[in-house]
């Protein structure tokens, strides 16, 4: 896991000592959640609708519309703070 590139990819400033520090931890989190592909789902069939009768009842089919968007400059006109072409937010971390 290289985490420099997802700190690039999240816009956001790492030291090297940062790197040091979650290397480690990405690589437990990623061999954490691959343990998921050791799992047979071969018997599971596919959900549709939610977890609940009700889920199953309720129609989730709708047909695929085109509609028109906002353009990214219209979007950024009505946020309180936009940086390079994006939202700026504050930090959470």
């Amino acid at each position: 896991m290289d985490v420099r590139n997802v700190a690039k990819l999240a816009h956001l400033e790492i030291t090297d000592e940062e790197v040091a520090l979650y290397t480690p931890q990405m690589a437990d989190i990623v061999q954490y959640v691959e343990q998921l592909n050791e799992l047979d789902i071969s018997e599971i069939e596919p959900m549709l609708g939610g977890l609940t009768d009700e889920g199953a009842a309720t129609f989730v089919d709708r047909d695929d519309i085109v509609i028109a968007s906002f353009s990214q400059k219209e979007a950024l006109s009505e946020a309180p703070a936009g940086v390079a072409g994006h939202f700026q937010v504050p930090k959470v971390l």
